[in-house]
């Protein structure tokens, strides 16, 4: 009986430590890092260029960013996730060169997911805006 006892809690603690695992490793997977070339809009905010982070979340495929530079907020934004056939060979930003000659984030593709951030820009015409990590 006191065999049957500890066996059981032993599984509680496996399946509880899988859990807190398994939430920990989904964060992680929503935040990267990727670089701007040039001043960049984004929601209205105008980023300059240089290295930022990007965090999402959400449920299904919209989602809400929130773009840092270092630790300060510069920018929120919603987002589609939307799948791909193929994994992305680099991180990069897709802009859009819009009339005026200003630029809007498009996408955001990370090396190695088979995934895009769309921010709702031309994405499939738009030119590469920076290539980072």
């Amino acid at each position: 009986m006191k065999a049957s006892v500890s066996y059981t809690r032993v599984l509680q603690s496996l399946v509880l430590a899988g859990a807190v695992l398994f939430a920990a490793s989904a964060f992680a997977a929503n935040k990267a890092s990727f670089d701007l070339q040039h001043p960049t809009q984004v929601a209205g905010q105008e980023l300059a260029a240089g290295s930022y982070k990007v965090q999402w979340e959400g449920t299904g495929s919209d989602v809400h960013l929130t773009i840092l530079r270092g630790s300060k907020q510069v920018a929120t934004s919603s987002a589609r996730i939307v799948e791909m056939k193929v994994k992305s060979p680099e991180t990069s930003a897709l802009v859009t060169v819009n009339q005026d000659g200003s630029r809007s984030l498009s996408q955001i593709r990370f090396r190695g997911k088979s995934f895009i951030l769309d921010l709702g820009g031309e994405g499939a015409g738009a030119g590469s805006g920076g290539a980072g990590k």
